[in-house]
């Protein structure tokens, strides 16, 4: 259904989780949106295997995508190889050429200012990308 609040969908995902994961993609939630509230909330690939979707950040393209398993609660950003990562945050999907993730772990600590600003640079290379011309 294209009517449904993707914040109302996250809300419910997080909240069928009921446990540390839930928690930590909460917390991560409210980092992401403290670090630029002009970035909007979205829910991709939803199918029948995850009815729930992926809660996904946005602004001017999409930002990160947080997804969860049972060992870790994974954030991809989309653009993370291009990132400044001063604090070497990220630990996961490192080989990739566009893509780079961070794997938290139960009982994991989060750099809230260096996570914020990870997110700000990832606003910011959205909004340098230049348009793509179309034809």
């Amino acid at each position: 259904m294209h009517d449904e609040d993707p914040s109302a969908l996250i809300d419910a995902k997080l909240a069928s989780l009921g446990d540390w994961r839930g928690d930590t993609l909460a917390t991560l939630r409210a980092l992401i949106r403290a670090a630029d509230p002009a970035i909007e909330e979205t829910v991709k690939w939803r199918k029948p295997t995850n009815p729930a979707g992926v809660p996904t950040w946005e602004r001017a393209g999409v930002l990160c995508a947080g997804e969860t398993y049972k060992d870790k609660v994974k954030l991809t950003f989309a653009k993370g190889a291009s990132l400044d990562d001063p604090k070497r945050l990220f630990n996961a999907s490192l080989d990739g050429n566009v893509r780079r993730a961070i794997d938290f772990a139960e009982g994991d600590g989060i750099d809230e200012d260096a996570f914020k600003a990870l997110v700000r640079g990832a606003v910011a290379a959205n909004l340098a990308k230049p348009a793509r011309s179309k034809g």
